[in-house]
């Protein structure tokens, strides 16, 4: 079997990759550098080059040719890295007539837990949501606890210590107070806090006890997120931005988080995310993989949830349901009760509708900041 083209396929706030071979099995992938798709898609015709006429069996050999050539690297690169090994992944299943789990060294589990995430901003409002999705089956919800990343301009109350520090807390106690204890809480700050402010959110928020605090500062730097860590019971969950295998090893070496969060579609597809979960299981933690996009993400996420011994639990977009994008697939995912049960068709499982750019027209994300009472840049 050879490849013969690699055809991309824009849709809604996406980019799909299918790719092709001579004996008419196609795989699909997906770029997971959202806002900067068009780069990515540049990485991708620059590849294929390299591809056109290779054995799309050889995974490893193509994931390593692939990142080894790069003089630069980054998430733009690692991101169509990413869909070509996904859809390479796809492809060796359906020419073995298995899932992709199935390569991977077989099911660990047969449905994978998984969380919504609520995009509510009062501590009202988000108490009822998560009652809400409590009430839909799930086990659990994130939380958006620094507020609206739509909102441009944020007033001058967020620059008063005690007043953001409060009212964060707030919100999750009247979550946790809505659920009550048979429902965890998943707190997203999107590396939007200073030092002193995780520290003592983290302290405020110890009574709910949370799953974990997801990103509490920027993830830059090992050494202050490993201080944060020290500071409080409360697991922290971080890695989403990480690009290459070997910062996920420095955070664990350095205990600077108990969750980790590798995406499939921005750091290399499923060959790398298979290494990263075996790391973090040599030092006892789980993994949580990141997955803020659509549904080929999903599904690949799902393949290696299936496959992998330590994962908590599993990122579901809220735009699949909310956003009608189990339309963009052929057979919907099945969701039972929070769960999301592993496909059993070969490959990772799924197939986009032919028509998908027209049903879906693409609208690429634009890039955004907050700005500061003052005028300054606060990160989202």
């Amino acid at each position: 079997m050879k490849i013969t083209r690699l055809e991309y396929i824009p849709a809604s706030k996406y980019l799909f990759v299918k790719i092709h071979t001579d004996e008419g099995i196609t795989g699909i992938g997906e770029v997971g550098a959202w806002g900067y798709l068009d780069g990515a898609l540049g990485v991708l015709k620059k590849l294929e080059g390299y591809l056109i006429g290779q054995d799309p069996s050889r995974i490893e050999h193509h994931w390593q040719y692939m990142y080894r050539s790069m003089y630069f690297r980054g998430s733009i690169l690692m991101s169509a890295i990413a869909a070509i090994d996904i859809a390479l992944w796809d492809i060796k299943g359906k020419a073995l007539g298995v899932p992709v789990y199935e390569l991977l060294g077989g099911k660990c589990r047969d449905k994978v837990r998984t969380y919504p995430a609520v995009f509510k901003f009062t501590p009202e409002e988000m108490a009822q949501a998560c009652a809400d999705i409590k009430a839909q089956g799930f086990t659990a919800a994130r939380l958006m606890i620094t507020g609206d990343m739509r909102q441009k301009v944020c007033g001058v109350e967020d620059s008063i210590f005690s007043h953001r520090v409060s009212s964060q807390v707030e919100r999750v106690r009247a979550c946790r107070e809505a659920v009550g204890d048979d429902f965890d809480l998943i707190l997203e700050i999107h590396r939007s806090m200073a030092v002193p402010d995780a520290i003592a959110f983290a302290k405020g928020v110890e009574p709910y006890r949370p799953l974990f605090l997801e990103d509490p500062i920027a993830p830059d730097s090992d050494e202050v997120m490993a201080e944060v860590a020290g500071k409080t019971w409360l697991p922290i969950a971080t890695g989403e931005r990480f690009v290459n295998i070997q910062e996920f090893e420095n955070l664990l070496m350095k205990k600077a988080a108990r969750y980790v969060r590798p995406d499939l579609c921005a750091m290399g597809g499923i060959t790398a995310c298979k290494k990263v979960a075996a790391i973090a299981e040599s030092h006892y933690v789980d993994i949580v993989p990141h997955n803020p996009l659509g549904p080929v993400s999903t599904a690949a996420c799902l393949q290696l949830d299936a496959a992998v011994p330590n994962v908590c639990i599993q990122e579901f977009p809220s735009f699949y349901l909310s956003g009608g994008e189990k339309d963009m697939i052929t057979t919907p995912l099945e969701l039972d009760h929070g769960f999301l049960v592993v496909p059993d068709a070969p490959g990772i499982g799924i197939e986009l509708v032919d028509d998908i750019s027209e049903k879906f027209p693409p609208a690429q994300r634009s890039i955004q900041c907050q700005i500061a009472f003052d005028g300054s840049v606060r990160d989202l």
